[in-house]
């Protein structure tokens, strides 16, 4: 029989020999001594925005290739896709807030000098300048902010309260791929704002190091962690995924641009296309989700449910 206290031998075997936790460290915080940016200074904040460019690209907002689409004029389109921007932005700086403090609570009892704690002092460093960087890009964009709905506002803070350890880090993961995905897309289209590609340029290089230090202690954890943590695990982050996926874009947005809220969002619910992108978006975390036994049971039902999981 599998001890009450540890995971199962199945799960363990599967995971692997992990990784040497002050080495991986350590090699982040060389990367991010290399690779780190001020985007106060590294960016053009007061140009104003070309004309005729995109806040986000097309094929990325929620209404692309519906019927509603189809009707729209080009005028409003770029205007759903500012707002959009917005809206995103506004869920990065929620998930970031999360983050912050869950790293926080992380090393509250790890050992002060060593360097995971030093490189999660470093990422919280940074997700502080990315939230900074992501309220000012909505305020160059003339859109407003959009704040996520009261009720997962709330859920927010008791995720903050009961999650486990490895879920903290199944959850920044779900808050960071995802829109990492959508963000690799956006720095190299030249039809997207220069602002807009740089915010995202320099997100997508450190949030990189982000999701390399998250995924490599989801493992440790899922590998060492209790039973009931590793279940308790698994169906917070499924309810985080089916969160995540209602809470993606603000339904203001629609209101905003002068559409039927309503319509346009049964149209999102309705479109493939939608769909394809935020599996495609999701895929590489939850491939890995299920590589470490995280996608299993209820949450797994509660991550199909989200429309996230393929």
């Amino acid at each position: 029989m599998t001890p009450a206290g540890t995971a199962g031998p199945a799960l363990r075997d599967a995971l692997g020999p992990l990784k040497d936790r002050e080495q991986i460290a350590q090699r982040l915080l060389e990367s991010s001594a290399r690779h780190s940016f001020d985007p106060d200074t590294e960016l053009d904040w007061d140009s104003p925005p070309e004309d005729g460019k995109w806040y986000w690209p097309p094929e990325l907002v929620s209404l692309y290739g519906t019927p509603l689409w189809r009707r729209m004029p080009e005028e409003q389109r770029m205007d759903l896709a500012r707002h959009e921007a917005a809206s995103l932005a506004s869920l990065g700086i929620w998930f970031e807030v999360i983050l912050m403090q869950l790293l926080v609570r992380h090393i509250y009892d790890k050992p002060v000098t060593s360097a995971h704690v030093r490189y999660a002092l470093t990422e919280i460093a940074d997700e502080c300048r990315h939230s900074m960087m992501f309220a000012r890009m909505i305020q160059r964009g003339g859109a407003p902010a959009y704040p996520v709905a009261r009720l997962h506002h709330n859920l927010a803070r008791i995720l903050k309260t009961i999650s486990t350890t490895p879920g903290s880090f199944a959850c920044t993961l779900l808050g960071e791929e995802i829109l990492d995905y959508m963000q690799r897309l956006t720095f190299p289209d030249e039809r997207v704002q220069p602002l807009v590609r740089g915010v995202t340029r320099i997100h997508v290089v450190e949030e990189a190091r982000h999701v390399r230090y998250a995924r490599e202690e989801l493992r440790r954890q899922m590998k060492t962690c209790p039973r009931w943590e590793a279940e308790l695990t698994r169906l917070s982050c499924g309810e985080a995924a089916r969160v995540f996926s209602v809470a993606f874009v603000n339904p203001a947005v629609y209101t905003n641009v002068g559409l039927d809220r309503r319509e346009a969002v049964a149209q999102v619910r309705a479109s493939g296309h939608r769909r394809e992108v935020m599996q495609a978006g999701a895929k590489r975390l939850t491939d890995f989700l299920g590589e470490i036994g995280v996608l299993r049971g209820a949450g797994r039902r509660l991550w199909r449910s989200s429309g996230l999981l393929a």
